[in-house]
Formats: C-alpha cells, structure tokens, sequence
C-alpha cells in the first residue's frame, strides 16, 4: 500500500507542479501579449498615417467591395467566353483580339476620346473666368454666387439633356429665333444629333465639376504674394502667369480629370441628342452588357477603355507637374 501510496502521490505531485507550470506559463503569456498591445498602442499614437488609414477604413472597405470587386469580376469575364446562355471559362484572349481588331470599336473609342478631350478642354477654359471672378472679385456673399451657379444642374440630369435636346431641335429655340430674326431660311441640320451636340450637352452637364476645384485653389491663394508682385512692378498679365495660374493648377488638373474620366463612359447624352455619328464607345458596352447578352465581349471593351483613359491621365499629370515646375 506504501508503495501503491507513493505511486500514486508522485504523479500528485507532478500534477501540481505541472499546473503552476502551467500557471506560469499563461501568466508570462498575458505579459507578453500586454506588453504587445502597450506597443502596438504606442506605435499607433506615434504614427499619424495609421490612425488616418484606421479613420478610412470604413470607406477602404466599401471602395473594395464596390469598386475593386466588381472590377475584379470583369477581368475574370474578359478571358472568357459567350456560349449563348452559358459561360465558357476557358481562358481566352478571342475578345481583346476582337476589340483592337474590329475596326468599328476603335473608331468609336477614338470618337469618345476626341469628344470627351474637347469637352474637357471647353469646359475648363468656360470655367476658369467665372471661378477666377467668384474668387477675386466677390467680396461678400460667395457662397450665394456658387449656389447660383450650381443651382441648374441640381435637377435631374435626364432632363437637362432633354432641355437641350429641345433647345437644338430643328423646331428648337436657336433654329426658330434664328428663322425669325431672318439669319437663316431653313433649320441648320448641324445643331443635333452629331458630335457637336454631344459636346455642347456634355459642357454644360459637367460645368459644375469643373468650377467648383478651380474656385477652391483659386481661393487658396495668398493675396499677399499677389501684392508683393505688384510692388515688384509686375502688371496684371504677368502678375497671373507668374503666381495666379502656377497656384491654381491643382484644382485645373483636378477638374480636368473630373471631366475627361466620366465624360468617356457617358452613353446617355449620345443616345439622346448624338445619333447615330454621336455614338460612343460606352454605347456599344451597354448593348454587349444587354440585348446582345455578351458579358465577355463587353467587359474586355471596359478593360481596354480603362486602361486606354488611365494612360491618357497619367501622361496628362507628369506633363502638367513638368510644366508646373518649369514655370514654378
């Protein structure tokens, strides 16, 4: 019995041991693993760019899912194929060679870029003078002057596009003023449905995205650089070179970006008032998208239009930073 005791107490003993061991262990643990937290805190309160990434998390994770989701699922759809009502998923680069060869989808991805390049460049140079005005000669009441502005276009876009569908018709305004002031005979054919119309409409729609960025770098400036410029004897002109339009091109890079990325992928005003040498290469995405129920074929015409406009902007902002330092 002695010996069935003392086989018996040692593992007890061993037991007990091991639980303090064990005790021991968890302890040295949550010491660890507080004094992880105690740095990761430190770490975190140091750095200014992990608590602004922590403020936008929330927007991080909806721009993925949002955003980078569905992007992702178009490339997956551009290296497939359309087999009528099913979905071929043997890797396949037949709709890129398609879209770069089939000589309809280049033409009117060169269209989309001419017209929206033009759009662009009006609409920023309309723009620019009553940003310019708001910011420097309005001395009260700013905020009113940029309500009016803005306040047509807080109706709906379809109907703006429709008002000057109106206004452009061949019974519109300018045709029947101009009939009636005895200018012309017979209704000018050029107003509507072609690319002019596309770009007019397209001006007007997206003035407001271009005003408001470059009435906010305008009213950044320093008035006191301004004022030094004029002690130096540097006239208006030059004054404007040299300080007013160096300082105020974030917001005109801004603006143009905010013009020329959207304006490509418009379908619905070239639907409206383009017909049929107004169409856009967005036109031909819907219907792959739609009637024609080609996923495939539509999502490597998205892919190719991205990555055409992504190019285009990221030229267009080295040039405007190698001229901003030329100038600078």
């Amino acid at each position: 019995m002695a010996g069935e005791g003392g086989f018996f107490t040692r593992p007890n003993k061993s037991r007990g041991g091991g639980v303090a061991v064990e005790a021991g262990t968890s302890q040295a643990i949550a010491i660890s693993a507080d004094g992880l937290k105690q740095r990761l805190r430190s770490a975190f309160m140091r750095s200014e760019g992990l608590r602004g990434y922590s403020l936008l998390s929330p927007t991080l994770i909806v721009m993925v899912v949002t955003m980078c989701v569905p992007i992702g699922l178009c490339i997956a759809y551009s290296f497939w194929t359309q087999d009528y009502l099913t979905i071929d998923r043997t890797f396949t680069l037949a709709n890129y060679q398609e879209a770069t060869s089939h000589p309809l989808y280049r033409a009117l991805l060169l269209r989309s870029l001419r017209i929206s390049g033009t759009v662009t460049v009006i609409t920023v140079l309309l723009a620019y003078p009553m940003a310019y005005f708001v910011a420097f000669h309005v001395h009260g009441n700013k905020m009113t002057w940029i309500v009016f502005l803005t306040l047509p276009f807080l109706t709906s876009y379809l109907l703006r596009v429709f008002s000057w569908k109106i206004i452009l018709g061949y019974q519109g305004v300018i045709n029947s003023g101009l009939i009636s002031m005895g200018v012309v005979e017979e209704p000018l054919a050029f107003l509507l449905y072609n690319p002019t119309s596309v770009i007019i409409t397209l001006t007007y729609a997206w003035a407001p995205f271009a005003i408001l960025p470059i009435f906010v770098s305008l009213e950044k400036i320093d008035r006191s650089l301004l004022e030094a410029a004029t002690d130096l004897g540097d006239g208006p002109f030059a004054r404007f070179l040299r300080i007013t339009l160096p300082l105020s091109l974030p917001g005109v890079i801004a603006a143009t970006l905010m013009i020329f990325i959207p304006t490509v992928g418009d379908f619905i005003t070239p639907e409206l008032v383009g017909g049929r040498d107004g169409k856009m290469i967005a036109k031909v995405i819907q219907v792959q998208f739609g009637r024609a129920n080609n996923y495939p074929l539509g999502a490597s015409l998205s892919l190719i239009s991205m990555i055409t406009i992504t190019f285009i902007s990221v030229i267009y902002i080295l040039m405007t930073r190698w001229v901003t330092k030329r100038i600078a």
